[in-house]
């Protein structure tokens, strides 16, 4: 009882307040390195590169650096470290900087790129008066400074885009001998660095810091550039503001309950990238580094006492942004990115830390979330009414109460008993089910995960090497050390279907709570002294024999889900593509999982900054997003919880969850009138399923964002630079939710004036030019969005309670017309579940449309798909003068075809073409 005791009010002191209690987590002033980097400002940098010692070899050049006192008259060497600044392919270069020869190796992140990047040449091309040139085979140049170091990045078109270290704030702590004793005159300083070098402590934790300081800072300039982005998860704006006035942005993955909007606090994800941009160019840094990191920012274009003071001294506004990484271990390691468009940064990125892979279809359809539903019976009444309501629904969720008393992997014998009956009557109508599996293990005799783990050393262990235990939800509970191959090779197996009873291929798996979250740790986590696997090296004993959590806490999530991903992959021999979905979020999450926002609240300003943090996310590489339709917390009235689904419906995770303590609100729970826009809401998303597959397949090719921000496809239109409500969804649809209580009108911004884009409205195809901002009228069914002129995109009117079940249902193919009254889309087709597209069976097939034909060809000839579905309808938008008649022409076959002509919005409509979309086929109009 006395356990359960201290689990209740630990979780009681946690979920009752529906308020961030921001004593529970560091300022930048009670983070130690952060307080003892922050400050540091250099006139000229310690830092220099010796350039007797450079070579260029391949893609890589190679240099010492030291570092010097320069007091008096002659240089004494204090330390030294070895550079290597690689050209890389896409117009990227790596700069690595480590100690020479540290007391012990250094952690590296180990998982956050996609293999080892690829390598272009590296050219040196001049060394003189202190400067080294070189450059990469596409005529990106680097200019490296020897004393004081630093390095200018020029992009392809010759404009410096980024510097490196030109705040001299470059530092590198080196790894030190603890003095035990030193002489008397030097007490004080014995005691400082006793107190703040080798421990450190936030209310009641102590943090031993066996390794003492260790940190690395670098200072990135961004010349020219308007603004930057980047650096998720946060609440505030996609757009990131100067931070001089308060804290900086920090990166550290962490279990916020009901966090903060407008905040720079740290929440569950942490992706260390950056881009900027401006008229002339964007560019970008990725931060390569697992380790609590905080991130200023100083955008001299504020109108802030910074920005006043440059621009009285420069007698103007000065166009710039200067950013400055601050991590607690780690090496400078740090890609940059010369673009020189947004789309090529964000391409690059992705190149580096991979594009999500190809998601099973059914992941894009709505699913239905509760903590928790009860027991199966409630479970199959969900599902029900669904189908009693005519709501389409792919996916029931199941949370931490399925279990059998918090343990993973197990049912509880009672509400569950007949796990495998219940998932074959959802399967049966084509849904799906995804229950939780958390990275805490209850430390219960008995539980064989938890016997296994002890027997085996499967878990992380505490400072002294024991197995560290925290509190979670089961109470005392142990956390896996997914580090270790033995850990991960065991935790794999666990999801095979012998091990796991009751899952199938339709089972897939919810990761949470894998910051990683400890109620009773400091600031709700894992202490930073715990230990974690090392592999093991000749000669290392003692604190070299592991790592610490301090090094890989931002990584530990990105291995839960790569473990989970991976044993979702081996329980069916990989022939089935996993839905995983994660909380804790690092760079190179999207291989793996989708993410959501976290336990949101049922508040306007949290449906406002769902958009914001996916857009900011998929620029991030992470483009499977959303936010827990109508907030966790709190009850959402009928407006909020309509406005969200229609908000919802148009990110790319569509899920609705709540709070266990919450009123139930499933869509036939509210008023008939409301639970109508509900259900009209979740079917426009079941309408446009292959748009949004569609787009996800691309994503898996070239890695740009699904959810897409205005400036990305309108880089030269300034007043797209701020705009975060609104978004592209890949270049086609533009979307702009309703956001705020009692709106009847909303601004929309219709970029592409100089391109004379037109964007026609979904409901009315009513053309808008793009002429910036004009007010559009918006009652409580209307949701504004707008397919681009010169856009095709295919979609399916027949919505069915599952997407599984639409696979052969006919197309209707909306062409949007531009100004030379012309159009062309993409549609992809396969099975929607298997790996077989890898073997060439899925259709990648082009739709365009010009005045005379209309024409449907296969983009891959090699690849083959035998669908049932056919085209339906043809509606075309913007049609000034309509064609008298038209024909199919498929496979030799001539078929003439009936047309109908809506002059009110110049829209014709081809009636029932019949034309297969497992063949080519083109149409022929004559007038």
């Amino acid at each position: 009882m006395k356990t359960l005791s201290l689990l209740l009010v630990v979780a009681l002191s946690i979920t009752s307040s529906l308020a961030v209690d921001r004593n529970n987590f560091k300022t930048c002033e009670q983070s130690g390195f952060c307080k003892r980097l922050r400050p540091f400002k250099s006139e000229k940098s310690q830092y220099a590169l010796n350039l007797d010692t450079v070579m260029v070899h391949g893609n890589v050049l190679g240099a010492e650096v030291v570092t010097q006192d320069n007091q008096g008259e002659k240089k004494h060497v204090l330390w030294r470290y070895t550079l290597k600044l690689s050209a890389l392919v896409d117009g990227t270069f790596r700069v690595e900087l480590d100690e020479s020869e540290p007391l012990y190796p250094r952690y590296r992140t180990q998982l956050a790129l996609d293999g080892e990047p690829k390598e272009d040449s590296l050219k040196l091309i001049s060394n003189e008066n202190g400067k080294l040139t070189v450059a990469n085979s596409q005529g990106h140049k680097v200019i490296i400074t020897a004393d004081p170091l630093k390095f200018e990045f020029y992009n392809k078109n010759g404009d410096l885009a980024v510097v490196l270290n030109d705040n001299n704030q470059l530092i590198v702590e080196p790894l030190r001998v603890k003095r035990e004793k030193i002489g008397d005159d030097d007490e004080a300083a014995a005691v400082e660095e006793d107190e703040s070098a080798w421990s450190e402590n936030f209310k009641s934790h102590h943090d031993s810091k066996p390794r003492g300081n260790e940190a690395v800072s670098l200072d990135v300039a961004f010349p020219e550039a308007n603004q930057v982005y980047g650096i998720p998860q946060h609440t505030d704006n996609f757009y990131l503001k100067t931070t001089t006035s308060g804290e900086p942005y920090r990166l550290y993955n962490l279990d916020v309950f009901e966090y903060e909007l407008d905040s720079r606090m740290a929440i569950y994800g942490a992706v260390p990238v950056l881009y900027s941009h401006s008229k002339r160019h964007s560019a970008g840094v990725f931060w390569h580094n697992s380790a609590e990191t905080w991130v200023d920012v100083v955008n001299y274009a504020d109108e802030t006492v910074v920005s006043s003071l440059v621009n009285l001294v420069t007698g103007g506004r000065k166009t710039r942004v200067d950013a400055r990484f601050m991590s607690e271990s780690g090496v400078i390691d740090v890609f940059v990115l010369l673009g020189d468009k947004p789309a090529d940064v964000f391409r690059q990125y992705t190149r580096l830390t991979g594009a999500a892979p190809l998601p099973p279809k059914f992941s894009l359809a709505y699913h239905q979330s509760r903590w928790n539903y009860a027991d199966e019976n409630e479970v199959r009444s969900v599902d029900e009414g669904f189908d009693a309501n005519d709501i389409p629904a792919d996916v029931i969720w199941l949370d931490i109460e399925y279990t059998d008393r918090k343990k993973y992997f197990t049912w509880d014998p009672e509400k569950f008993a007949h796990p495998t009956e219940m998932v074959a009557n959802l399967t049966a109508k084509g849904r799906k089910l995804v229950v939780i599996i958390d990275p805490h293990i209850k430390r219960e005799a008995g539980y064989f995960l938890h016997e296994d783990a002890t027997e085996q050393g499967l878990y992380v262990k505490n400072k002294d090497g024991n197995d560290y235990e925290g509190w979670c939800w089961p109470g005392s509970s142990s956390y896996l050390d997914f580090f270790n191959p033995k850990v991960m090779d065991y935790y794999i197996k666990r999801y095979q279907f012998d091990n796991f009873p009751g899952t199938s291929k339709d089972v897939h798996i919810w990761n949470d709570m894998n910051e990683p979250s400890v109620f009773n740790g400091p600031e709700i986590t894992m202490p930073k002294d715990c230990r974690h696997y090392k592999p093991p090296q000749d000669g290392h004993e003692g604190i070299s024999s592991y790592w610490e959590h301090r090094h890989v806490h931002n990584e530990y999530g990105l291995f839960h889900i790569s473990g989970t991903h991976q044993g979702m992959l081996d329980r069916d021999g990989g022939r089935y593509r996993p839905f995983v979905l994660t909380r804790s979020t690092f760079a190179g999450t999207q291989r793996y999982a989708a993410v959501w926002t976290g336990d949101n609240s049922a508040e306007w300003g949290f449906l406002e900054a769902s958009v914001r943090m996916c857009v900011s996310l998929a620029a991030s590489g992470i483009s499977h997003c959303g936010s827990d339709v109508g907030g966790f917390f709190k009850y959402p009235e009928e407006e909020l919880m309509t406005r969200w689904y229609q908000a919802g419906a148009y990110q790319p995770f569509f899920r609705a969850h709540s709070h266990i303590e919450t009123k139930r609100r499933e869509p036939w729970l509210y008023p008939a009138a409301t639970m109508g826009r509900i259900r009209d809401a979740i079917r426009r998303r079941y309408a446009l399923m292959d748009f949004w597959y569609t787009l996800f397949y691309e994503h898996s090719i070239d890695g740009l964002p699904v959810m897409r921000p205005l400036f990305q496809e309108f880089p030269q239109e300034e007043e797209t630079f701020t705009i975060d409500d609104t978004y592209l969804l890949g270049d086609r649809l533009l979307v702009r939710p309703v956001l705020s209580e009692g709106a009847t009108s909303v601004k929309v911004y219709f970029p592409g004036k100089d391109s004379k884009t037109l964007w026609y409205d979904t409901d009315s195809y009513q053309a808008y030019p793009g002429n910036g901002y004009t007010t559009i009228d918006v009652n409580i069914a209307k949701t504004p969005v707008y397919q681009r002129g010169g856009t095709v995109i295919p979609r399916k009117e027949r919505v069915r309670r599952a997407s599984t079940l639409m696979a052969d249902d006919p197309y209707t193919i909306v062409v949007a017309l531009d100004e030379q009254n012309k159009a062309s889309g993409t549609l992809y087709i396969d099975d929607g579940e298997t790996f077989d597209y890898k073997n060439n069976k899925y259709i990648y097939g082009r739709i365009t449309y010009t005045p005379d034909n209309m024409t449907y060809k296969f983009i891959d000839k090699n690849a083959h798909y035998p669908t049932r579905s056919w085209v339906e309808r043809i509606v075309i938008a913007g049609i000034k003068n309509p064609p008298k008649s038209a024909k199919l022409v498929q496979e030799g076959k001539v078929t003439p075809l009936q047309m109908t002509l809506h002059r009110g919005n110049d829209v014709l409509v081809v009636r029932k073409p019949a034309a297969a979309m497992a063949k080519e086929w083109e149409i022929h109009f004559t007038y």
